[in-house]
């Protein structure tokens, strides 16, 4: 409370400039922090029903807000209106053509709602802009105030807490300008809090009747989990939702109500409502949606069963959803991590919306400014309609510093179309590129590569390897066993069951590195990997997982899971189990020339074009087998031969490699003048793998 009164200043709580209500979201997510904490970092597995609140409460930056209502619901006004001067009060309208459209809709039917609303931030904005619209088709504001918060907006939200601030918040900006908006039969708000219908009474059931008693049951039944599903819910059919709720008004029930049946009207009512503005068409939908993949059992059935193409997070759920909800030419706005554009998991979501809907516009963020998210986040607006112009993207990637920076280069692009980080293209040519990733800063000749070019895939096999279950108790260190039990020289699985050895080399990944290197691990493949794979848990299921293993101990090109700077690749010699960081290539043909693939992989083209494939700092074997190689007379094999020289050779001058001699600072020195360490140790094992070296330079 200290903390609130001295550092926060005193105009931010002035109703006029709009900062309470972003204050009151801070507060409620910071109110949030620790049981969100608790839910997403350390539970470690799925979020129960009770945590999604907590877990997926996220405050949108206000300038985000701004930018997907002015690019949402001010472009649809503008487009029905072109002769408007709202654009001057959308500050955050990013540059591009808005095509004129013929529509005689009446301004007090236009909708549009925040399905996932939170503390009403979105809402609270969207009211303001509504507001401008209303002053010029000539309305006082006392009227204005009202007509909005009754036939404009439209929110539901699964936390009650949130619903609660939102309602206030909404409440306060009518009151502003209308005192009769705190009379509560004058004024009824369209946002409502999800809640199970596992407490309708059985004697409520049994008493339905009539034509609609089915379809109010499948109702009941549909919200029987609101609160965990909330805003996901899918009808199977249409309803006469008039008809439902006259059917239910119309039930008796006597005054002592032994068996709540009064409760289970209410609730049924309420659920009613929801479910029409569920099922309802709007204009514009903006919404921050839940970030959420661990689900529990039955939301991981639900989602799986209904939303099978769109299911790896709760938010892509939501992308899906909301460009539906919204009437042919409208638009749909979001904030969400911004993986969906690159990676395989969100693939058919990508080229569902490529396909069938406009990338109206977009801003993607540099990596890790929204602090209070722990994953990249974009944020951007869909049309729907099949896209028919170019859409204009913003790149931030550049731009370290939070979010304010981000916010002050959007302004720079909107003031400035010319600058270099705003993007106008077609979303047509993603569809030329592999995985059709968001890819908008392509070039035209780039994309025309990826048109002509053989796919790595076909050149070689890109694979995921071994998962031990749990690396503590089968990994080491090579230093740390003993070298007679280290098999280096395996080629084959059965060699390596032959050798009776308990220890083998195991690539890991490890740190950027090219070329050569990263020889660290070893893995207990003793028995031919009999102790992993017969590793279970308690209740009998194996947490292991045997890869790819006809892979094993081959030569093949690998590179790093984690890649959050320059791509890098290396040679691995024969020998290696591979695990999943430790991604690698390997020979599709006898004839394949690793070595020269190697040299195009470490080239500085490459790195780019890795960026388009996937930008986050997660390099998957997907996007490594979409990866366009084009035939070159030019050969480079001896180049990359020397290169892999000069980096083994530098890999083995050290003493963590199993292969040191001598270290280049003795090179030069007399061999009588070398410590007795030096002569008992090194000299003796020259040619032979060496015992564990220990830094001991000081000895004589």
């Amino acid at each position: 409370m200290q903390h609130l009164i001295n550092d926060i200043d005193e105009v931010d709580f002035d109703v006029t400039r709009g900062g309470q209500v972003e204050i009151i979201g801070w507060l409620y997510q910071y109110y949030n922090t620790e049981p969100h904490d608790y839910a997403v970092n350390i539970t470690g597995g799925a979020v129960t029903k009770n945590e999604i609140p907590a877990a997926t409460q996220l405050f949108t930056t206000d300038w985000v807000v701004r930018y997907m209502v002015d690019n949402s619901l001010g472009k649809y006004w503008l487009e029905r209106h072109p002769n408007s001067d709202l654009k001057s009060n959308l500050d955050y309208l990013l540059p591009g053509e808005i095509q004129t459209v013929d529509s005689s809709e009446n301004l007090e039917d236009m909708r549009l709602i925040d399905n996932a609303m939170g503390s009403g931030h979105i809402l609270v904005y969207a009211f303001d802009v509504f507001m401008k619209m209303y002053a010029e088709q000539g309305y006082s504001s006392r009227d204005a105030a009202l007509s909005i918060v009754q036939n404009n907006l439209y929110g539901l939200e699964i936390d009650k807490r949130a619903y609660q601030l939102a309602y206030f918040a909404l409440m306060m900006k009518a009151r502003q300008y209308n005192r009769r908006a705190l009379q509560p039969e004058k004024v009824k708000l369209n946002v409502h809090v999800f809640e199970d219908t596992d407490t309708v009474s059985p004697e409520f059931l049994d008493a339905l009747s009539g034509e609609y008693a089915d379809d109010i049951k499948q109702i009941i039944e549909l919200f029987s989990n609101a609160g965990e599903l909330g805003s996901i819910i899918k009808f199977d059919k249409t309803f006469n939702w008039t008809k439902l709720r006259e059917n239910v008004e119309d039930m008796h029930t006597d005054a002592l109500d032994i068996f709540g049946m009064n409760q289970s009207k209410k609730i049924v009512l309420k659920v009613l409502t929801i479910g029409e503005i569920m099922s309802t068409k709007y204009d514009v939908a903006v919404t921050n949606p839940p970030y959420l993949n661990k689900f529990d059992p039955d939301m991981k059935k639900y989602v799986k069963k209904n939303y099978a193409d769109y299911s790896g997070d709760l938010f892509s759920v939501f992308i899906f959803n909301n460009i539906n909800l919204v009437k042919i030419g409208g638009y749909a706005a979001y904030m969400t991590p911004f993986v969906w554009m690159f990676i395989k998991t969100y693939e058919k979501l990508r080229s569902y919306l490529v396909a069938n809907k406009e990338i109206s516009s977009l801003i993607q963020m540099e990596y890790s400014a929204f602090e209070e998210a722990t994953v990249p986040i974009n944020t951007f607006v869909l049309k729907n309609v099949p896209n028919g112009s170019n859409g204009t993207y913003i790149k931030l990637s550049a731009f370290k510093g939070g979010m304010n920076v981000q916010r002050d280069k959007v302004l720079e692009a909107i003031a400035n179309p010319d600058i270099d980080y705003l993007y106008r293209t077609n979303q047509a040519n993603f569809k030329k590129i592999p995985g059709s990733p968001i890819a908008y800063w392509a070039s035209k000749n780039l994309i025309h590569d990826f048109e002509v070019g053989k796919r790595m895939e076909n050149i070689v096999v890109p694979k995921v390897g071994l998962q031990t279950g749990d690396n503590k108790i089968f990994l080491r260190f090579w230093y740390e066993v003993g070298n007679q039990n280290i098999c280096y020289s395996a080629n084959t699985i059965s060699e390596s069951t032959l050798s009776g050895k308990r220890w083998f080399p195991y690539n890991k990944g490890g740190s950027y590195r090219k070329w050569f290197g990263n020889y660290d691990y070893v893995v207990n493949w003793q028995d031919n990997g009999k102790m992993i794979k017969e590793f279970t848990w308690e209740n009998g299921n194996a947490r292991s997982v045997v890869r790819n293993p006809r892979f094993y101990f081959q030569e093949s090109i690998t590179w790093s899971d984690i890649t959050s700077g320059d791509f890098s690749a290396r040679y691995r010699i024969p020998g290696s189990i591979f695990d999943v960081v430790g991604k690698s290539a390997f020979k599709l043909e006898k004839q394949t020339d690793l070595l020269s693939l190697l040299g195009l992989l470490n080239a500085k083209v490459t790195n780019y074009i890795f960026k388009i494939l996937n930008p986050t700092i997660h390099l998957q074997t997907g996007n490594f087998a979409n990866f366009p190689v084009i035939n070159s007379k030019i050969s480079v094999y001896k180049q990359v031969q020397v290169a892999i020289e000069i980096t083994q050779n530098d890999w083995n001058s050290f003493e963590e490699s199993w292969d040191f001699i001598r270290h280049p600072l003795l090179s030069h020195i007399a061999d009588d003048n070398l410590s007795i360490w030096y002569y008992s140790v090194v000299l003796t094992n020259r040619g032979a793998k060496n015992v564990p070296i220990f830094r001991l330079w000081g000895v004589k």
